[in-house]
């Protein structure tokens, strides 16, 4: 019974990404990625949810020097989408970044997936995967599994703590990404925990924390997108993933801290 249940989350958190549309949300089906300049009304979110105290050193260190910009995603199933990674929150974030930095920067995402791997099992593999990658800023998305397999929650936040200690020791600025927001998800798994110890640890290694999980839950509340129904379509996972990318893309840019002069207008 352990196991069926234990499966059917794991189903879940990955379909995640894409989440169901209501008849009146549901855009024209598109052959490709959404153009980079045409944000939608349905990716406004309240600018607390997009702010961080904490900077991003490194990546306003590269820009200024005109040095090429080499962002790791470390993610899940709920990074991509198949058969559509042009229209996955990495590659949209690549593309608004592209656009709003200078011509000359160079910006290049890559992901790395740790398809159902705890924080723990994750973090055992970032000093090989730093010394392949090399990157300027990690953007790391977990919790989803630890919250499913109810891994202690002290146990996480040492898992996330060694994995951060070992992405700054490696001389990468560091983003903390938390889980993602499903009402029915909600109703199986205790998230509080999981979001509360990236939170502390964030605070801890003064990183910025994207909080994926609030931002979610403000689309849904506000009804921009319905997370609800068990019903996927892939056209609303894209709009998901485009908005989470444009958001991700202004987040950086605003914990980077970059003078306008070094945006394009």
């Amino acid at each position: 019974m352990k196991a069926k249940v234990f499966l059917s989350l794991i189903l879940l958190c990955g379909g995640l990404a894409a989440p169901p549309a209501r008849a009146d949300d549901a855009a024209p089906a598109a052959s490709a990625a959404p153009a980079a300049s045409a944000a939608p009304a349905a990716c406004e979110l309240p600018s607390y949810l997009l702010t961080s105290e904490s900077q991003l050193p490194k990546v306003a260190d590269a820009i200024k020097a005109g040095k090429p910009l080499e962002i790791l995603v470390i993610g899940s199933r709920s990074t991509t989408i198949p058969a559509s990674e042009d229209a996955s929150y990495p590659a949209r974030m690549q593309d608004i970044l592209k656009e709003k930095l200078p011509p000359t920067e160079t910006v290049h995402v890559s992901v790395e997936i740790q398809s159902k791997k705890t924080a723990e099992e994750a973090a055992a593999s970032f000093v090989k995967l730093m010394e392949a990658k090399a990157p300027t800023l990690v953007i790391w998305q977990t919790g989803t599994v630890d919250a499913i397999r109810a891994i202690d929650p002290d146990d996480f936040r040492g898992a996330v703590t060694e994995g951060v200690v070992a992405l700054q020791k490696a001389g990468a600025d560091v983003v903390l990404m938390n889980l993602q927001y499903s009402p029915r998800t909600e109703t199986m798994i205790s998230v509080p925990p999981y979001l509360d110890n990236m939170r502390v640890v964030a605070q801890e290694h003064d990183i910025p924390l994207f909080d994926r999980f609030a931002i979610m839950r403000q689309w849904n509340d506000q009804g921009q997108f319905d997370l609800f129904s068990p019903s996927r379509g892939p056209e609303l996972a894209k709009q998901v993933h485009d908005c989470l990318g444009r958001a991700l893309a202004q987040f950086v840019i605003d914990a980077a801290h970059l003078e306008p002069a070094q945006q394009q207008n």
